[in-house]
């Protein structure tokens, strides 16, 4: 019976897929996916879909180990399926396009061979011909962005404090590189992020005319605004500071969101707001402050409505991203429209009747179309895939009828630029790029699993076979732990730790989206404060026990243990709380909750999770889940890895964790990475990485 439940299992995914694709393929003789086949994979971007519906521009790239020999090129594709092809062929990749609002023209960014930083280029896909540079600011430009009347370009560029104009860019430059000493000076918070080192620039608002040979505008130079000690754009994964930038319906008037309080980010979470620049006001305003953070301005295609997305900032770990509308041009009336839903919102899209909004959001593991009426209320799901996540949701805002558009992958399928029916519940691809290459891995779609923890909670899971399953084997059981803690395991590719790669040897692996983790509301994402460690990990060895007992292919004699990020900190964890593992895998992981509380480049939104900070806190929390401080518990084997430019989870971390394991005498491994950071990013590296974890585990689980 076991037999025949997992061949309809396997069945029913591969059907899946076949139903909602409206590619054919001839399926070849499988292989288990190799590192090589893995990353040389082509990888399609996220869609941009012209206004009027008709056409959509994405990225191809076409991977290779030297950088020197990747390429990556826009193509454009008929949303009705009928025609695709490739609109640039440089050696430089292209990012950031933007369509103008007559559907003729894309802007976007790339690095030519006269360029000495990225600028901004324009090609007329309406009829043959090169793309112009737009652009030539000696700082970069990035994020561009058509006036809805065509004759303007926003875009983000890299500014010096003080400096009114590209003129005075290129002076302070010149004076900075020839400076004879070399030093970082700080009065405040931040001092780093992600792997580099803060200096005094920032980023700033461009507009550049079309139709004259006038220079670009600094919309912010000068302004009382970016002198505010604590004037900053938005930064996410990564160490890039950008604007959130719209233009207004009014085709003069901007909305962008940017933060005063920067500098209090010691002792307080940082607030991001809405302001307006225009050309009658040489000072931007404020137009919308709220106890946390707005991005994503999009204004509705009838120009009445200004909907963003907020987070809360309430002393919460942890709080839903909703979609929140204002009257536009008064500002009044704000109403949160997602309300009635627990899920966070991801991409988001207004129908071009402005009477409805799409967004994605995670759901346990998946990641799912939704829809609410303009006006807010009950949100619908509108599509529910069986495996797999729907990413970077758009729709053209002048369209004659709503067209969904979007990214589909799994962990089996390359995600593919598609088109979704909400009414028949399925979608089509508009490209196939790596369809085939799929089709020749052998691999299974994940098992998804729930079981009650002995805290009461409803825990989900996913398992993960290895290549030439065959379920009357034993297989030992790798326990893969996610980063976060804010997030969830996913059915979809990854390069960092991709799931198949990991099971390849013979391994069945599990990973448990523990307490904390997102994609199954609020109340479970925020009950990890107070509580960083010890929850969750017993949670996760509790979804071991329970799937060895009803999976009779896992061996539980051979388990081991793996994660990087906060799944690095569950794997110290481990090492100092349980010896069920064989062998335990740590990739920038925590060893010390207060030095890393000190050295991290973000540090109070450790102190929200622990309760307050170390020195005056009455629980214990910072020592008693501190790994390192059960050093004298140190027995399993572990093999570390970290990257020198890791300054979200510093080196140190990882080298107190080394240093107590060699002191107690435990067989462990150190691999410290000189040119990554938080994540191996390297092709070399990555396979390299691979190759070690699949022989640390094959030492250990014999």
């Amino acid at each position: 019976m076991r037999r025949a439940r997992l061949f309809l299992i396997i069945l029913a995914a591969t059907t899946a897929f076949a139903q909602t694709s409206s590619h054919h393929v001839v399926i070849p003789a499988k292989q288990a996916l190799t590192h090589e086949s893995m990353w040389l994979m082509k990888r399609v971007g996220a869609p941009v879909p012209s206004p009027d519906g008709k056409w959509v521009v994405f990225s191809v790239t076409n991977p290779a180990y030297d950088e020197k020999e990747q390429s990556s090129d826009l193509w454009i594709a008929a949303t009705d399926g009928s025609s695709a092809h490739q609109i640039t062929s440089t050696k430089a990749s292209e990012s950031d396009v933007a369509w103008s609002s007559d559907s003729k023209k894309i802007a976007f960014v790339t690095k030519r061979a006269d360029d000495e930083a990225s600028q901004v280029y324009a090609l007329d896909v309406t009829q043959p011909g090169e793309a112009i540079r737009l652009t030539s600011i000696s700082t970069g430009a990035r994020l561009p962005k058509f006036s809805p009347g065509g004759e303007a370009i926003l875009f983000v560029t890299t500014a010096y404090p003080d400096a009114l104009d590209d003129e005075a860019q290129k002076k302070i430059a010149k004076e900075r590189k020839d400076q004879k000493y070399k030093v970082r000076v700080y009065d405040s918070y931040p001092i780093r992020r992600w792997d580099r080192w803060l200096d005094d620039t920032h980023a700033h608002l461009e507009v550049q005319m079309l139709n004259s040979s006038a220079k670009p505008h600094d919309v912010l130079a000068g302004t009382e605004l970016v002198k505010a000690p604590g004037f900053s754009g938005s930064s996410g994964e990564g160490s890039r500071e950008d604007i959130d930038a719209v233009w207004a319906p009014d085709g003069e008037s901007i909305v962008f969101v940017v933060t005063t309080k920067r500098n209090t980010s010691a002792y307080a979470e940082v607030p991001y707001d809405l302001y307006m620049a225009d050309p009658h006001h040489p000072e931007p305003r404020l137009i919308a402050h709220d106890a946390g953070g707005y991005d994503s301005p999009r204004f509705s295609p009838d120009g009445k409505t200004l909907y963003v997305k907020f987070e809360p900032q309430n002393g919460k770990v942890y709080n839903l991203t909703r979609i929140v509308a204002f009257d536009w041009p008064s500002m009044q009336n704000r109403r949160v429209i997602t309300a009635n839903t627990d899920r966070s919102v991801n991409s988001y899209a207004i129908s071009p009747d402005s009477q409805k909004i799409y967004f994605t959001a995670e759901d346990s593991g998946l990641e799912k179309v939704y829809s609410v009426a303009a006006s807010g209320g009950p949100a619908s799901l509108e599509f529910d895939p069986q495996r797999g996540v729907v990413t970077d949701l758009v729709i053209p805002n002048n369209a004659p009828s709503t067209i969904l558009l979007a990214r589909w992958g799994s962990s089996i399928n390359p995600a593919e630029v598609v088109r979704i029916d909400p009414t028949a519940k399925t979608f089509s691809n508009l490209t196939s790029f790596a369809v085939e290459a799929a089709a020749r891995v052998d691999w299974l779609a994940p098992i998804h699993f729930w079981f009650t923890s002995s805290r009461g909670k409803k825990i989900h899971n996913m398992l993960v076979l290895p290549p030439a399953f065959d379920e009357t084997k034993k297989y030992p059981l790798l326990v893969l732990m996610h980063g976060g803690a804010a997030n969830m395991w996913r059915d979809a590719i990854s390069l960092r730790w991709n799931y198949h790669l990991l099971a390849k040897p013979g391994y069945v692996l599990l990973m448990t989206n523990y307490t904390g983790s997102t994609g199954f509301g609020e109340k479970f994402a925020q009950e990890i404060q107070g509580d960083p460690l010890k929850g969750p990990a017993d949670e996760i060895n509790e979804a071991a026990d329970y799937a060895i007992k009803h999976y009779s292919y896992i061996d539980g004699t051979k388990q081991a243990a793996a994660g990087a990020s906060y799944g690095g900190h569950l794997a110290n964890w481990m090492e100092a709380t349980t010896t069920r593992y064989k062998c335990i895998i740590g990739h920038a992981g925590e060893a010390n909750l207060e030095s890393q509380w000190g050295t991290s480049d973000e540090n109070h939104g450790r102190e929200l999770t622990n309760l307050g900070p170390f020195w005056e806190t009455k629980n214990k929390i910072w020592i008693e889940q501190s790994p390192v401080y059960h050093a004298a518990s140190f027995k399993t084997p572990e093999m570390l890895s970290v990257g020198e430019h890791d300054f979200r989870v510093p080196m140190n971390e990882t080298l107190e964790m080394w240093a107590a394991l060699q002191r107690q005498q435990v067989p462990s491994r150190l691999l410290v990475w000189p040119d990554e950071n938080h994540w191996i990013l390297n092709a070399e590296n990555s396979r390299y990485f691979y190759k070690e974890v699949a022989d640390w585990l094959a030492r250990w689980m014999k």
